[in-house]
């Protein structure tokens, strides 16, 4: 039997936290950054997300070896091939699961919609093939805005958000997808670009 370094050992074990996403143009993401800071006035604890964490995901694949990361760049890559640059309109603000008990505050997508759901779906059978599992709730476009850690009461939070609900963050011209890592640390999550995927 042939003893392998441990350095090497772990290497071959080494796995990324990844997902596919499209990345928010500057624009929008200082719209978005004014709604957060205008939410947060209410005072409800809310880790917002950072602004250069802004994204719409459109496939979470989990932890994927580093090994089958070029796999699933080409594989991105392939499945673009034939879709051409669309417009991305930013629109609304909302939460889940429930108004009266909001988790989650979270960004809609107009504009741009029907686009990513064919994308997503496109993605989602070779993925599976490679052994990423799919989602079990219909996938919807949306923007993480920020996670509910107050265990208080979060009236002042959904009054707000109900008042901003015909807010506009603006559009932009999707041209990529990225293949995105992700390392969680505990000031919250740290994104890398691991592959960009043109559309044609």
């Amino acid at each position: 039997m042939v003893a392998v370094p441990e350095t090497l050992a772990k290497k071959a074990m080494s796995r990324t936290r990844t997902f596919i996403a499209v990345e928010l143009a500057k624009a929008i993401r200082e719209k978005i950054v004014d709604l957060q800071d205008d939410l947060a006035r209410t005072g409800v604890e809310v880790k917002w997300t950072e602004p250069e964490n802004l994204h719409v995901t459109l496939n979470f694949l989990g932890e994927v070896p580093d090994t089958e990361l070029h796999a699933i760049c080409r594989l991105v890559s392939d499945g673009v091939a034939g879709t051409g640059p669309f417009a991305l309109g930013v629109r609304a603000v909302g939460c889940f699961p429930h108004v009266r008990r909001p988790r989650v505050v979270g960004g809609a997508v107009g504009a741009g919609t029907q686009e990513l759901v064919r994308i997503h779906a496109e993605l989602e059978g070779p993925l599976f093939d490679l052994g990423y599992r799919t989602e079990d709730r219909k996938y919807t476009p949306h923007i993480t805005l920020g996670r509910v850690k107050s265990a208080g009461p979060t009236d002042k939070l959904t009054t707000a958000i109900q008042k901003n609900a015909g807010w506009l963050g603006g559009e932009q011209v999707v041209h990529e997808l990225q293949i995105m890592g992700s390392e969680l640390t505990p000031n919250g999550p740290r994104y890398t670009v691991l592959g960009r995927a043109k559309l044609a």
